[in-house]
């Protein structure tokens, strides 16, 4: 893996999903559930939703990721898994920061496919290698991306002990 990173600032990333909505409103795509692939992509859904004017965020949580550039062999969905009846018959517009290998991606279009109406995905970041191409995308990148909320470590250990900021 390379040393060079794509640093994302809060700013940019404000820029970023502005840009994003702006694309799928110009394409005439009006989705009536923004899915959001936790965790990630929590934050790129919040804001297009309230730029798109959406107000039905759903969230599936995904497992594959188990450090920097370690992965499990497949993605997993992690309970509650989303109830495909909400979506019958509805236009969704799946969320996350960056469609790296694009296999979170997949899995969780894969689910939704049969159900909905149209499925249409949106990232800020689509890599060269990803499975699945998404429709829309700000900004292409084969680096490893230092996204704001997860440059730095977490605040507090699951077990509550405070780390050093």
């Amino acid at each position: 893996m390379s040393d060079i990173r794509e640093n994302l600032t809060y700013e940019a990333f404000g820029t970023a999903v502005r840009e994003l909505a702006q694309s799928i409103a110009d394409d005439g795509f009006e989705p009536d559930i923004v899915l959001s692939i936790a965790r990630g992509g929590v934050f790129v859904a919040g804001g297009l939703a309230y730029a798109l004017d959406c107000k039905n965020i759903h969230l599936v949580n995904v497992e594959f990721y188990t450090g920097v550039g370690t992965t499990l062999d497949m993605p997993v969905m992690l309970a509650p898994v989303p109830n495909t009846i909400d979506f019958s018959s509805k236009k969704v517009l799946i969320t996350d920061d960056v469609a790296d290998t694009g296999k979170t991606l997949k899995l969780v279009r894969d689910f939704c496919l049969d159900a909905v109406d149209e499925v249409r995905s949106a990232v800020i970041y689509e890599k060269s290698q990803s499975l699945v191409k998404c429709e829309y995308v700000w900004k292409r990148t084969d680096e490893w991306i230092n996204f704001p909320w997860s440059v730095r470590p977490p605040v507090v250990k699951r077990t509550g002990q405070v780390l050093d900021a």
